[in-house]
């Protein structure tokens, strides 16, 4: 790796090396947080490459300042981890776990350099001052309105703390760290949402199993590589602290807390102790505007009682906002993609490269790359990963060949278009789905799609393809017309495979696919053989929008039928009488009011952030 590495002792120096490489745009308009925070960054956000990080100087309600957007595009997010290239770490967890077992007193000598330096990494603990200790505030002192929390959209519940790094300890002492977000409730007290699958809520279990109350210290801004190491998605046990050490190339240092019998990284802006009492009810949070573009709803989660807030004398606020992509999650979902390849391909070799798209929000939607050696390999692959780790949550596994290129998104279309044989390549299966999916009839399982877009082998049949005649956008649009269609857009008029983008006004059950049905029966069906429906709102000719729907909006058993050739997809919002009887959330919107307040500060700083045009994403429309 080098020894070039640069690392951070603490958030602001993070900063400063943002500032020195033009990446950072000060902010000294007195701005609110309720709202207009999160415009401004979502704005900044859509700007290509993600535009500029934000610290905001003057926030209304608080005295510290707020840095959002910080890791919000593939730069930044290098200069975070204290890289020039993400795949720099990603060629590095490769060496580390390619090392083989020693079989000679020689080869046991060859490893001595390589555990000398893994010795090296583990946080070690410090019990002299810490930084993040400077300010004390204990019992009735507690008040976390002195935070420049968000309020980040208009049907949020309140304001939310949504970068806290969540140490926990289980009963056997095993720490671990992640981050799930936090509604305020009081001065006191917030929520703690930790998924169902997560390893916090497993170590809460344990608690409540055992009838004893659970210790927990949050902290809010610290070195970026520590941020970060609490979204990797590492197996149980395996402590994120040491994540970060191998990527900082030194340990994490850390301070005991004052009330909780937990250590934190020293030199953190803000840190929360307190406790979850699994005795006591869990409390109504949410709902929130949620990476999916759509907003997360109410539940029922622990309560987080806070007895101290310890704080530098001169803070930062770290924070993010999550919601219709391209956002700052996009960017950290890439790196963990390309740092926790070479872990995925311990456990399946055939697998050479794989991509989430921004529209699939990350569990939605794999594009995967198989060297594929005998027949149904595609179908074995797809097949495991749906039982490996954070993949049992993706819904839907694009498979192509290990040549292709599966970030470029326009050729794995026309693959997919030009291999696909709609009898034999798509295949259903059943599984756990993230919390967030809301299409599933059931929350966090359903159903999952696989589509086999890879060449066949020797002892494979020929694929068969639907014959079709040239495209004749005006015969379409006319037969379009006469069966209610708001509007159409075809994809791939030169493949084997043809698709036909529709929009409606969906007004009773069933009529996604009987709109559908009708217009492949007809001279449409003559010319495209795959039908997908959308709402009304939606521009068929913007594809991206299109197949963020369709990842969000489409439970595969559900709404995808095949008939022999022909498939029709409903990609709508679901009404009561179509086999979906949960909520169905509303798609994030920002109110206009807000958006027209940010309007006087915004061509300021998008000219600061050099301009240009938004980048292609589900938000661009």
């Amino acid at each position: 790796m080098g020894t070039g590495r640069c690392t951070y002792k603490n958030l602001s120096e993070f900063i400063q090396r943002l500032e020195a490489d033009g990446e950072l745009l000060r902010v000294k308009d007195v701005v609110d947080p309720i709202l207009h925070i999160t415009e401004i960054a979502d704005r900044m956000s859509k700007l290509p490459n993600g535009g500029k990080a934000l610290l905001f100087e003057n926030v209304v309600g608080s005295r510290f300042p707020l840095l959002i957007n910080g890791f919000g595009s593939a730069k930044r997010m290098a200069l975070a981890l204290g890289v020039d290239d993400v795949e720099e770490i990603k060629e590095q967890v490769e060496k580390l776990l390619n090392i083989a077992p020693p079989e000679s007193l020689a080869d046991k000598m060859k490893m001595l350099p390589v555990l000398f330096e893994m010795a090296k990494f583990p946080p070690k603990k410090s019990g002299g001052f810490a930084p993040c200790q400077e300010v004390v505030c204990e019992g009735d002192d507690v008040d976390l309105s002195i935070l420049p929390a968000l309020k980040c959209w208009p049907e949020d519940a309140g304001r939310f703390i949504t970068f806290p790094l969540v140490f926990t300890k289980s009963l056997s002492g095993v720490t671990n760290l992640g981050m799930y977000r936090m509604q305020i409730f009081n001065k006191n007290e917030t929520g703690m949402h930790w998924h169902i699958h997560k390893d916090g809520a497993h170590q809460f279990h344990e608690y409540r199993k055992a009838g004893k109350r659970m210790e927990v210290a949050v902290c809010i801004g610290s070195d970026p590589v520590v941020t970060y190491a609490a979204t990797a998605p590492l197996p149980r046990g395996v402590d994120e602290l040491l994540l970060a050490g191998l990527i900082r190339k030194k340990p994490v240092t850390l301070a005991k807390c004052k009330t909780v019998d937990l250590f934190v990284p020293a030199d953190a802006e803000f840190v929360l102790e307190g406790y979850v009492d699994p005795s006591e009810s869990l409390r109504t949070e949410g709902p929130f505007g949620d990476h999916t573009g759509y907003y997360s709803l109410a539940s029922d989660y622990p309560v987080f009682h806070v007895t101290a807030v310890t704080h530098r004398k001169t803070p930062t606020y770290f924070t993010t906002i999550v919601g219709k992509p391209p956002m700052e999650d996009c960017y950290m979902a890439h790196a963990t993609a390309r740092i926790f390849l070479p872990m995925l391909q311990k456990v399946l070799p055939e697998v050479k490269d794989y991509d989430l798209p921004w529209e699939g929000v990350f569990h939605n939607c794999v594009i995967t790359a198989v060297e594929k050696e005998f027949p149904a390999g595609a179908q074995r692959v797809m097949n495991a990963m749906w039982g490996t780790g954070q993949m049992s949550f993706a819904k839907m596994i694009l498979a192509v060949d290990e040549d292709t290129d599966v970030t470029d998104y326009k050729t794995v279309l026309k693959t997919f278009l030009n291999n696909f044989d709609a009898s034999e390549d798509i295949f259903l299966s059943q599984g756990v789905l993230d919390v967030l999916d809301h299409s599933a009839p059931k929350p966090l399982r359903g159903s999952k799609l696989g589509l086999d877009a890879t060449a066949r082998l020797p002892m494979e049949a020929d694929r068969k393809f639907p014959v079709l005649s040239d495209v004749d956008e005006d015969a379409i649009g006319r037969e379009c017309r006469s069966h209610g269609i708001k509007s159409f857009s075809v994809i791939g008029a030169e493949c084997k495979n043809r698709i036909v983008v529709c929009s409606i006004d969906k007004k009773r059950a069933g009529e996604a696919f009987e709109k559908g049905g009708n217009l492949l029966s007809g001279i449409a069906g003559g010319m495209a053989n795959i039908l997908v429906i959308v709402d009304g709102d939606i521009d068929p000719s913007d594809h991206s929008v299109v197949a963020w729907k369709f990842f969000n909006n489409t439970d595969p058993k559900r709404d995808i039928t095949v008939r022999g050739d022909r498939v029709i997809v409903d990609a709508t919002r679901k009404l009561p009488g179509e086999g979906h009887k949960r909520e169905w959330p509303d798609e994030i919107e920002m109110d206009d009011e807000t958006k027209k307040s940010v309007d006087g500060i915004w061509a300021a700083l998008r000219h600061g952030a050099s301009g240009g045009q938004p980048q292609h994403g589900a938000a661009t429309r």
